[in-house]
C-alpha cells in the first residue's frame, strides 16, 4: 500500500525512469521491425480473458453493499488506520495487486498483465455528483486532459453505455489509442455504487491529428496497450466520496533481455494512469462546485 507520491527519492525516481524511457526509444530505432512492433495472438488473448474471468469472480465475491464495501475497509486495522489517514490527507493509496489460480501466477504467453488498485477520497464530494461527472463522457476530454483528447457517448441505454475516447501518452515516446469501452453501472444503495468498463476495441493511430492520419490494424501494433478493464466502487461518507478503481490491463511482454532495463518503467506507466485519472476526477469535481458557487 503506498500514498501518491511514494518514492523516497522522486527526482532520482524520475530521472532514472527517463533514461530507461530514453534508452527503450534508442533500441526501437536500432532493433529490426520484429522486435518493434508485436502481434496480439490467440494463447495471449486467451490467457488474458482468463485471468479477467477469475479476478472478475473475487470481485463478485467481496461484499456488495455494507461496512465492508471498498477494499480498504477489508484490510488489518493498521493497514486499514494508515490507509485512511493517507486519503483524508488528500493521496493517492495505490497497491499493486494480482490475481491467482489455485495460489500460483497466471501465465500470459506474449503479454504483460498490469493489474492496479486506487483509491482517492473527495472531501465535500456527493455520490450524485461523482457518479454525473464520470457519465458526462462526451466532456471527458476536457475533465482528464492532455490523457484523453477525444471523447463521446456511442451509445446509452440507462445504466448501460458504450463510449469513445482517444488516449494520449507521452513519456518519450508517443502513443496515441483510439479505443471504445462498455461501461455498466449498478446502484448498490443511496450512498454506494459500482461500475465496470470493459474494451471492446483499442487500436494505435499512427500520425495522430494528421493529414496521413491512420489507424494500425487491432492487435497488430506495438504492443503498447491490447486491453483494460477497470473495476470501480464508490461510497459516499466521512463528509465526501471515497473513490476506488481497479485497473487490468494487457501489454505485450518485455523483448527478451530489455527486462532488467525497462521493467520498472514499463510498470510505472498503468500506476501512474491510474494516479492521473483519480488526481483529475477530484480536480473536475472542485471545479464543479466552483461554477456552482459562483452562480449563485
Amino acid at each position: 500500500m503506498t500514498g501518491e507520491p511514494d518514492s523516497s527519492n522522486p527526482q532520482r525516481a524520475t530521472g532514472n525512469c527517463r533514461i530507461t524511457v530514453v534508452l527503450l526509444a534508442v533500441f526501437s530505432l536500432v532493433l529490426p521491425p520484429p522486435a518493434c512492433g508485436a502481434e496480439l495472438g490467440p494463447q495471449t488473448a486467451t490467457a488474458f480473458d482468463r485471468y479477467v474471468q477469475l479476478t472478475e469472480k473475487q470481485i463478485d465475491a467481496t461484499p456488495r453493499e455494507g461496512r465492508d464495501f471498498l477494499w480498504v475497509d477489508r484490510l488489518a486495522e493498521s493497514r486499514r488506520n494508515a490507509a485512511y489517514a493517507q486519503l483524508r490527507q488528500g493521496q493517492v493509496v495505490i497497491e499493486a495487486i494480482e490475481t491467482l489460480e489455485n495460489g500460483q501466477p497466471i501465465a500470459i504467453p506474449g503479454g504483460m498483465v498490469h493489474h492496479w488498485l486506487g483509491t482517492i477520497f473527495i472531501r465535500g464530494a456527493t455520490l450524485s455528483r461523482t457518479l454525473a461527472l464520470l457519465k458526462d463522457y462526451d466532456h471527458q476530454a476536457e475533465y482528464y486532459k492532455p490523457d484523453v483528447v477525444r471523447s463521446r457517448i456511442l451509445e446509452h441505454n440507462g445504466d448501460d453505455f458504450r463510449i469513445y475516447l482517444r488516449f494520449y501518452k507521452k513519456k518519450v515516446l508517443t502513443s496515441v489509442l483510439d479505443t471504445q469501452h462498455e461501461v455498466h453501472y449498478t446502484s448498490v444503495s443511496a450512498t454506494q455504487a459500482m461500475s465496470r468498463s470493459r474494451s471492446l476495441h483499442i487500436r494505435e493511430v499512427e500520425n495522430a491529428e494528421k493529414a496521413d492520419e491512420k489507424l494500425r490494424p487491432e492487435g497488430d501494433d506495438r504492443g503498447l496497450l491490447w486491453r483494460m478493464n477497470n473495476y470501480w466502487r464508490f461510497e459516499e461518507k466521512d463528509g465526501g466520496t471515497y473513490i476506488e478503481c481497479q485497473s487490468v490491463s494487457l501489454t505485450r511482454e518485455i523483448p527478451t533481455g530489455l527486462g532488467w532495463l525497462v521493467g520498472p518503467c514499463v510498470n510505472s506507466v498503468p500506476r501512474e494512469s491510474l494516479a492521473f485519472t483519480l488526481n483529475a476526477t477530484r480536480a473536475a469535481l472542485a471545479a464543479k462546485s466552483a461554477e456552482r458557487a459562483a452562480a449563485r
